[in-house]
């Protein structure tokens, strides 16, 4: 005898769905689109993400959830799947085994706790059924070329990342998740040195001269700080900290989140910093950028390469205190992309 299923309703407002999240808490969402196929009796619903002010290549992206209810045979009462546009893990060292799709473990918590409030108190509780979800993001496989993926071995699209289910405006979740699990990898791979770069332009640079492999290498952006202590933590024997002028400048002067919204660097206290380190350079009055003090010393290159050893050494006597013990090496990156100094 055919049994009907039905999912439990919620008190939501039209076209949302209430949602539960790690912390307790409910969140409605919009439903973008919905419907029910017949054919292969899979149902389907999609959101539109919002990231709010972060710099999220995944704004505006289409998720959609598709289910289906089924009799055949399954692991576990409930499988998730990756579909089009969610990448595959394809390297040891992440939250989730090698083969998977890439969906993070708080991810597929959420996604089972929606699944077990949707059914409760229906006949599915206690039968022998399944319920299979595929998780797809319409232009995935697009998408994910504008992200590090790839480096850390997910292949073919998107991951679905998360510690909370909540994106908060200017968070930094996103990318020192990303920092963390690229060194995750590194070491799973059995990597000893770690390169963290302040840019793709640094990276390049470091890469081209001293051609470690590809694992070892760390976007860290301007999370400085947080990069060494996680790189201290996973005891790799050397790190390489590599930097453009600027980036290094705000480094040395001892600077733990480079980012300009924390603050521009301040050139009255960059010029006094590098006469106090005996690099000599005009007042303050003269420049009016970084890059011009860079461009001063380039133009009076008769004491240049001591004067940009003198500040990758300051560089790194700072991040050695973050860092300490790990031997770790401060690199210079000039504006043309090559290696032009490094801290004794």
């Amino acid at each position: 005898m055919a049994v009907a299923y039905h999912a439990t309703p919620l008190p939501t407002p039209p076209g949302k769905v209430s949602i539960p999240f790690p912390d307790g808490s409910r969140v409605d969402f919009t439903i973008h689109a919905s419907g029910y196929r017949r054919p292969d009796k899979t149902a389907f619903a999609a959101v539109i993400k919002d990231a709010g002010d972060d710099p999220d290549v995944t704004n505006g992206a289409e998720i959609v959830a598709e289910a289906i209810i089924t009799r055949k045979y399954l692991p576990s009462a409930l499988v998730i799947k990756g579909g089009k546009g969610v990448g595959t893990v394809t390297k040891p060292g992440l939250a989730i085994p090698v083969g998977e799709p890439a969906i993070n473990p708080v991810p597929r918590k959420m996604i089972a706790d929606a699944i077990s409030e949707a059914f409760s108190g229906t006949p599915f509780r206690s039968s022998d059924l399944a319920v299979e979800i595929t998780i797809s993001v319409t232009n995935g496989e697009l998408l994910a070329k504008k992200t590090l993926n790839e480096r850390l071995g997910i292949i073919g699209g998107l991951s679905i990342l998360g510690t909370t289910g909540i994106v908060r405006p200017l968070s930094s979740e996103a990318w020192t998740a990303t920092i963390a699990s690229s060194m995750d990898v590194a070491k799973a791979m059995g990597q000893t040195e770690i390169v963290l770069s302040a840019g793709r332009t640094s990276e390049k640079a470091h890469m081209k001269k001293y051609s470690l492999p590809e694992e070892s290498y760390v976007m860290m952006g301007d999370y400085l700080e947080f990069s060494l202590r996680e790189a201290a933590a996973r005891r790799f024997s050397n790190i390489y900290l590599c930097a453009q002028w600027a980036k290094m400048l705000k480094i040395a002067m001892a600077t733990p989140q480079t980012h300009v919204r924390h603050g521009a660097i301040d050139l009255g206290k960059t010029v006094d910093f590098l006469n106090g380190i005996g690099v000599r350079v005009p007042k303050a009055a003269e420049f009016n950028t970084a890059r011009e003090i860079f461009d001063y010393l380039i133009a009076n290159p008769a004491d240049l390469q001591e004067a940009l050893i003198k500040v990758c050494n300051a560089a790194k006597s700072y991040a050695s205190d973050i860092a300490d013990p790990v031997n770790l090496s401060a690199v210079l990156v000039a504006y043309d992309g090559e290696v032009i100094a490094y801290s004794n």
